[in-house]
């Protein structure tokens, strides 16, 4: 499987851009205490950001619709996505301040975040009509949930009236109406956020394709006929109602490395997806190639400058 072969759909990216505000510590600390941190750095971030720029980085043709503030947060965020190739001629300047997000990170590359919106707030279903010249037409519109649910909306029914595929990252998770479910081809989404949509538990890393085969029936009777379930280090779970041969569940294996930093490594396996997916290729075999992507991204610090390029992901597919 070619990295680069086919990569001619456009991927639209609606969403986020964030100044990731890291510091690196041994542990992180629990409620109400305090840790010695041991680095500290301003990164350009955001999960619509980053999975714009993991899809650039990785040959995808990329345009991003979202906002930023007029300030040095904003300049350093369009200009790293500028630098991966990615369309930028749809990200607005705002009166609000760029949004933020304020990092922990662990001597085991864990993390926790909070975030604030910023001119991410802003960001309304006019941005999506404006963006009309870049959705007509598109392979892929690329959603998550860091922007209002009227904007996802009207960006997924903007996607899905211009046929393209309508890819949804629930992430950060929230309810989400069911005309937003209906319109969304693929659900990419965590083990956690897949119990919270369902109601239900899910099985544990490791299960058994016939296990994952109840929760495949479960988003189908939801109208989801096409799902990817990451499971952090321990790779991810295909579940497609829509397989015309073969098993409608496909457990992906983890690609192994070792993980210094994961912020960031859901959006480059959401953007590695989309590239995939706009060169046409099987979901699983999207899947197979972002697992490869999304482990590289956490073997250096940092998001946007943490994602591999083609090259990378080829020479690890050569050597696995």
């Amino acid at each position: 499987m070619s990295a680069a072969a086919g990569n001619t759909g456009r991927i639209v990216v609606v969403g986020s851009l964030n100044a990731d505000l890291t510091i690196y510590c041994e542990r992180l600390p629990q409620p109400g205490e305090t840790v010695q941190g041991n680095g500290f750095a301003v990164n350009p971030g955001g999960k619509s950001a980053n999975q714009a720029v993991a899809a650039g980085r990785l040959g995808g043709h990329v345009s991003l619709v979202g906002a930023v503030g007029k300030d040095a947060n904003g300049a350093m965020l369009e200009a790293s996505v500028a630098g991966a190739g990615v369309d930028v001629g749809h990200v607005r300047t705002s009166g609000e301040p760029t949004g933020v997000a304020v990092i922990a990170v662990d001597a085991r590359g864990e993390n926790n975040i909070i975030i604030s919106a910023g001119a991410n707030g802003t960001l309304s279903p006019d941005d999506v009509a404006d963006a009309a010249d870049v959705l007509d037409g598109a392979a892929v519109v690329s959603l998550c949930l860091e922007v209002s649910m009227d904007t996802v909306l009207a960006a997924a029914q903007a996607g899905h009236d211009a046929g393209a595929t309508v890819l949804l990252n629930l992430s950060p998770y929230a309810e989400i109406p069911s005309a937003l479910a209906g319109l969304a081809d693929v659900l990419l989404v965590n083990a956690h956020e897949a119990a919270l949509f369902l109601g239900v538990a899910v099985p544990e890393a490791g299960a058994a394709a016939d296990e994952w085969d109840a929760v495949r029936e479960r988003f189908a009777a939801r109208g989801i006929q096409q799902v990817l379930v990451t499971l952090g280090s321990q790779g991810s779970v295909v579940l497609d109602s829509l397989a015309s041969s073969g098993s409608r569940v496909t457990i992906v294996q983890p690609t192994q490395v070792h993980a210094v930093d994961t912020t960031g490594a859901g959006d480059a396996f959401t953007g590695a997806v989309a590239v995939r997916l706009a060169a046409g290729d099987a979901l699983a075999d999207a899947a197979a190639f972002a697992s490869v992507a999304a482990a590289l991204a956490t073997t250096r610090k940092g998001t946007q400058a943490a994602y591999p390029d083609t090259a990378d992901v080829e020479r690890r597919l050569r050597t696995s």
